[in-house]
């Protein structure tokens, strides 16, 4: 019979070690050569047995373990590598002649075990690995190892977001972003809860595969198993007076305050002390671990749960909230992580989010360059509203700069052909995610005057009828609300058009393949990229920003509550900068026709690519390979012109970091893209901090500083969970002329060389000689070779 390592129990096998590669190469190192060895820590669960195992896989070396059961019996670790009994310097005398000795459970030792462990240490003749759990008393002669500096010592973090979502790849299969976030945010580093949760989640049926994709995701309460249960015993058997109602008022509404009216400060002290509540610098009370408050909530009995659950109405407020530190952040070209658990805790126990949250939500996401979670929200919103524009056009911007646009572009010859020729899309299929519903689109001009959303998109309900209102003109709710008939459009100092620009923009229609994947139809790139920027804008001063937001405001009003939001007066003439906010330009169609003011110009010609469309086009054109196309369609988002190594098209259209980024690149300095692409990762834009060092690779002169430079942009792509760009391909297309490279790109995608020559406007001789230069200096011996070349490699899979 054959039984799997550490698994027997379970009949499972292990999952494939996956990540903690820095680390792997450490222990290495420190078994091998001169050295002594190396004392690894961590807490329980934290993966350091399947650490160091796999670090001398292969290797002739002895093993002891200590065990609870033998603390008081000597050498019990050892008795099968020495005779009994023995003296401590015979066992020195014996074990000196192993050449590595790996000790696991070193904490669980006994005396004599851990004398003899620590003479090794003295005598160095043995190279030891040794591993201890942080959190429990171990014996001096272990602790005294890395105190007393016989041995350097690691002490294992958490494994990372990004290293977490390989390992769940690779042993669960693909799981959505959402699930899992939620499951690195429960686990805490933890693998082996990390393992039970997953196969729990999987024996329940609590998954449920993602519509249009290949994924799967978790939503509902933990599974509170045996194990769980037994994990958090100290938790769920708490008896003394108040503690168990104090941890059940947490459970439901933490954060709360601090007060003798909400809670009872006896019982919350002695769980503070016990680690099982946080009370932060601002005197608010949480529980302190993020598993306790799920497990909490899923053990209470219904009554219970809803006597003590949020209501609606504070569920609003609380969103409300969230929208409005996520959206200053954005105005104030700022995104790194902000705490925002109330959407978080919303979705993962399947209760659902206002479209116009969850639209900011996947911009921010978007910006910070985790594409497949801006993905996952925008879904999420796309379950409560279908039709709004805005979660539809953040769910195509994410897709079309990641690795699903891979899939998807093998429609491109059949988008291309409806465009051109006029096809109707009559049978397209539109299913919004977790509906099924279907919208025919019409064909050529009257696509564009399709209408996505209607005037009660601005009240959705989370949790009950009262929940209300997703507040069209508060500034928290800068999502796109397409309806009104005047628009506020937030200039800010980073390019990307986060917000729908709904009421001037065509609707982000789908179409399903062959294959059953969906991918966006795209309007046609326009004739001018300068027409974008113009219309409503009778000044011609392009915006700028990561997150031209739009939002409604009927009554003309000014809006209030965010410091960062600020009017600006339709001449132009208002204050500007990171986060000045201008009125709405005439050419915005409001929900009723009938209503528009007397006066308004009529509603702009649909077929005039809007800012919006063009931003989606742009990408989808990229991610063809097409990069003419995707300049040509660069509209009111100048900085894409930069992403996309054209930054003489943003001249003087863009501030701060950004505009710092577009000088660097248009005068080709190696050390300003250094400078701006730091920059960038300080305020928390990843991507666009990878293109940069990645564009910075290109303009050094010196190869060391382009070394270290195409490193930094490799760490920090495999940060933005799959992400495709074309400065990213360039990490892999080397020193390739720019023809090159924009052969090579369409060749990999799959064009022929005639279509490649029609494209471009070459014969197909000169097509195949690049192609053929192309193939030397990349060390590629066919076309074949081209679609591996032009990935980004080991890119994590969510």
């Amino acid at each position: 019979m054959t039984t799997f390592e550490r698994d027997a129990t379970g009949l499972r096998p292990p999952w494939p070690f996956t990540g903690r590669q820095d680390e792997l190469e450490l222990i290495r190192g420190s078994v091998a050569g001169g050295r002594h060895g190396i004392v690894v820590t961590g807490p329980a669960g934290r993966g350091k047995t399947r650490l160091v195992t796999e670090a001398v896989r292969g290797t002739d070396c002895a093993r002891a373990t200590g065990t609870p059961e033998t603390r008081d019996l000597p050498f019990a670790a050892f008795v099968h590598l020495l005779p009994d009994p023995v003296s401590l310097h015979r066992a020195v005398q014996l074990l000196s002649g192993v050449r590595l000795l790996l000790v696991d459970d070193a904490h669980l030792l006994d005396d004599a075990s851990a004398a003899l462990v620590h003479q090794l240490a003295v005598h160095g003749r043995t190279r030891l690995l040794v591993v201890a759990t942080e959190g429990t008393r171990a014996r001096g002669a272990i602790t005294r190892l890395w105190t007393g500096e016989l041995l350097p010592r690691l002490d294992l973090e958490p494994l990372p977001r990004e290293e977490t979502a390989q390992l769940l790849a690779a042993g669960a299969g693909a799981l959505e972003a959402l699930t899992v976030n939620r499951l690195h945010r429960l686990c805490q580093g933890d693998l082996r809860l990390l393992r039970e949760l997953v196969g729990a989640v999987r024996e329940q049926g609590l998954l449920s595969r993602v519509p249009d994709s290949d994924e799967w995701e978790w939503r509902g309460p933990v599974p509170v198993t045996p194990t769980v249960r037994e994990r958090l015993a100290d938790l769920l058997d708490r008896a003394g007076p108040g503690e168990r109602a104090t941890l059940d008022r947490l459970a439901f509404g933490e954060p709360l305050p601090v007060d003798a009216d909400t809670l009872d400060l006896g019982a919350l002290e002695v769980l503070e002390a016990d680690g099982l509540v946080h009370i932060d610098d601002h005197g608010t009370a949480s529980l302190a671990h993020p598993l306790h408050g799920p497990v909490l909530r899923s053990v209470a009995g219904r009554l219970r749960a809803r006597r003590l659950a949020r209501t609606p109405s504070d569920r609003t407020a609380a969103l409300e909230t969230e929208s409005a530190t996520l959206a200053r952040a954005i105005a104030e070209t700022d995104v790194r992580a902000v705490p925002a658990s109330v959407g978080e805790w919303l979705v993962t126990e399947g209760i659902g989010i206002p479209a116009p949250h969850a639209a900011v939500r996947a911009r921010f996401a978007r910006l910070r360059g985790q594409l497949r979670e801006a993905a996952s929200w925008a879904r999420e919103g796309l379950r409560t509203t279908p039709e709004d524009h805005a979660c539809h056009l953040e769910l195509a911007l994410s897709t079309a700069q990641s690795g699903e646009a891979g899939r998807r572009v093998a429609e491109r010859d059949d988008m291309e052909r409806v465009r051109t020729r006029g096809i109707g899309w009559e049978g397209a299929s539109t299913q919004t995610p977790g509906r099924g519903r279907g919208v025919p689109q019409a064909d050529g001009a009257e696509r564009g005057a399709a209408q996505v959303g209607g005037p009660e998109r601005g009240a959705v309900q989370v949790g009950g009828p009262e929940r209300g209102a997703a507040q069209a003109d508060a500034p928290e709710n800068v999502a796109a609300q397409a309806d009104a008939p005047e628009n506020v459009a937030v200039q800010l100092d980073a390019p990307q058009n986060a917000a729908a620009q709904a009421d001037r923009s065509e609707p982000v229609v789908t179409r399903t393949g062959a294959d059953g994947s969906r991918a966006p139809v795209l309007p046609a790139a326009p004739q001018d990229p300068g027409s974008a920027v113009r219309r409503g804008n009778p000044a011609g001063r392009g915006l700028s920003g990561p997150a031209a937001v739009r939002r409604q405001n009927p009554g003309g009003s000014g809006p209030s509550g965010s410091a960062a939001v600020r009017r600006q007066n339709p001449g132009g003439s208002g204050p500007s900068g990171s986060a000045a906010v201008r009125r709405g330009t005439p050419g915005g169609r409001p929900a009723n026709p009938s209503a528009e003011p007397a006066g308004r110009p009529a509603p702009p010609d649909p077929d005039t690519p809007t800012p919006c469309s063009a931003g989606a086009a742009t990408w989808w054109a990229a991610a063809r390979g097409d990069l003419d196309a995707a300049l040509e369609a660069v509209g009111a988002e100048p900085y894409d012109a930069v992403r996309l190594g054209a930054p003489e098209r943003a001249a003087g259209r863009l501030t701060g970091v950004f505009a710092a980024h577009a000088d660097a690149l248009a005068q080709g300095d190696g050390p300003a893209l250094d400078r701006a692409a730091r920059a960038l990762e300080e305020r928390g834009f990843l991507l666009f901090a990878a293109e940069a060092y990645a564009q910075a690779a290109q303009a050094h002169r010196d190869p060391g500083a382009a070394r270290i430079s195409r490193t930094r942009s490799v760490a920090l792509a495999r940060r933005c969970q799959g992400a495709r760009t074309p400065a990213l391909a360039g990490l892999v297309l080397g020193e390739l002329t720019a023809r090159q490279r924009q052969i090579v790109t369409l060749a990999a995608a799959g064009l022929t060389n005639r279509q490649i020559a029609e494209k471009l406007t070459l014969s197909v001789r000169t097509v195949g000689n690049h192609l053929y230069g192309a193939y030397t200096r990349l060390g590629a011996s066919d076309r074949d070779a081209l679609s591996c070349l032009v990935e980004l490699p080991e890119a994590q899979p969510v």
